[in-house]
């Protein structure tokens, strides 16, 4: 468990730290004037760096699923933290757009491409992994601990980033500050590659009889894709209104409604938390009751509340324990429907091609709904004028994956893995 989950905590660590640092990582990169005047169109252009990387993930999906359904679980999952762990700590000494001009950006987007080739192989080897060496009936719990690393690097890269902004001063934080979070990585990852190294591949199924333990042959083409799309209209609403409350959130507030750094900064971490909080229970819940109600009703629950709540943050009247209140309430939301998730889109493909479809499924899900985010709402916000832009964004999507969310089985929990 630990082996498998370690490079998902790096994985999203990095991802939380460059979403809460995008304002400064815009103007050191981005920004071609001087200190203080990237604007709008830096923080666009950060941002597509940031999708882009999120749209190599299914090419890393494809890449390392079918090393992992191929030649086995831990080649993959060694191999994809170790590019992440060199990536990211490459980032940490960049030389800036003032060192060496328009160089800058192109090599953070280079390095951003290698992150999304590696996290997308990621989740399908270690969801693979926790799914398949869980007894029946406990997989969502199994499973959700995927996800809880996932809240807990996000979490700790948005407690990195408010400890630096907290400490630092403005200057030594655009200056060298931001550096730090991504050099600590190196570290991370040496543990992350000493536990995968000695990671046992999980037994296959028996190769013969009728029972439903048994083997079944590998899917068809047409019927891999359909059951691709299927995940992916199942986990879009967790992707995009994830990314929107615990990624996106801190450069909304601060563009948007004029919050500082700091405060952005906290109530990132607070969605976070929140996010944490409800993973595991959700996924042993869904042990009990069925995949379908919990993350259904997380769903519908981010359709009903997305705009009530960040209307409650733009109030002036409220108080700061209110709004606090919300932002948590908004990270248990996704939590709904990432405790569950892993375990669910496990159940959806057999073994013969669990790395490769999961990992698919759920990296085209982020690509589209998730690396997205940020550029859709900044963009949309700026020509409308809008500041619920995020709030419409996680709800619409939410509808559309409750609509894929009615079609899961309710007995899906309580039978074996193909």
């Amino acid at each position: 468990m630990l082996a498998a989950c370690v490079g998902n905590l790096i994985e999203w660590y990095e991802f939380g730290v460059y979403g809460c640092l995008v304002t400064v990582l815009a103007e050191n990169f981005f920004a071609s004037g001087a200190a203080g005047t990237g604007g709008a169109a830096a923080l666009v252009a950060t941002y597509a760096s940031f999708a882009l990387a999120f749209f190599f993930r299914p090419a890393g999906a494809l890449l390392f699923g079918r090393l992992g359904d191929r030649i086995g679980r831990r080649p993959a999952l060694v191999t994809s933290v170790t590019v992440m762990t060199l990536a990211t700590t490459a980032i940490g000494l960049l030389p800036t757009r003032a060192a060496i001009g328009a160089a800058a950006p192109v090599l953070l987007t280079v390095l951003r491409v290698l992150q999304g080739l590696s996290a997308g192989g990621e989740f399908g080897g270690a969801v693979s992994v926790m799914t398949e060496t869980a007894p029946v009936g406990r997989r969502g719990r199994r499973g959700a601990w995927q996800s809880f690393t996932v809240a807990l690097g996000l979490l700790s890269g948005a407690a990195t980033a408010a400890a630096l902004a907290t400490v630092l001063s403005s200057d030594a934080l655009y200056g060298w500050g931001w550096r730090v979070p991504f050099l600590l990585a190196l570290p991370l990852g040496a543990v992350a590659l000493r536990l995968r190294t000695g990671l046992v591949e999980p037994e296959a199924p028996p190769r013969a009889g009728s029972g439903p333990a048994a083997a079944v042959p590998p899917p068809r083409p047409a019927e891999l894709v359909r059951a691709v799309v299927l995940g992916i209209g199942r986990v879009m609403g967790w992707s995009a209104a994830g990314y929107t409350f615990l990624v996106v959130l801190p450069a909304h507030l601060q563009a948007g409604l004029g919050a500082s750094v700091r405060q952005a900064l906290l109530a990132t971490a607070l969605a976070n938390l929140g996010f944490a909080a409800s993973i595991l229970p959700a996924g042993a819940l869904s042990d009990r009751i069925g995949r379908r109600p919990v993350m259904l009703g997380g769903a519908l629950s981010v359709v009903l509340l997305a705009v009530p709540l960040l209307h409650l943050l733009e109030s002036p009247s409220v108080s700061l324990w209110a709004k606090a209140g919300a932002v948590l309430l908004a990270g248990s939301l996704v939590g709904l429907m990432a405790g569950p998730g892993p375990a669910m889109l496990a159940e959806m493909f057999p073994r013969s091609v669990r790395c490769t479809g999961l990992g698919v499924a759920y990296a085209l899900a982020n690509a589209v709904f998730s690396g997205c985010a940020g550029l859709v709402i900044t963009t949309l916000t700026a020509r409308t004028g809008d500041t619920a832009v995020p709030a419409y964004y996680a709800a619409g999507t939410c509808a559309l994956s409750s609509l894929a969310l009615l079609t899961l089985r309710g007995d899906d929990h309580r039978e074996p893995l193909r």
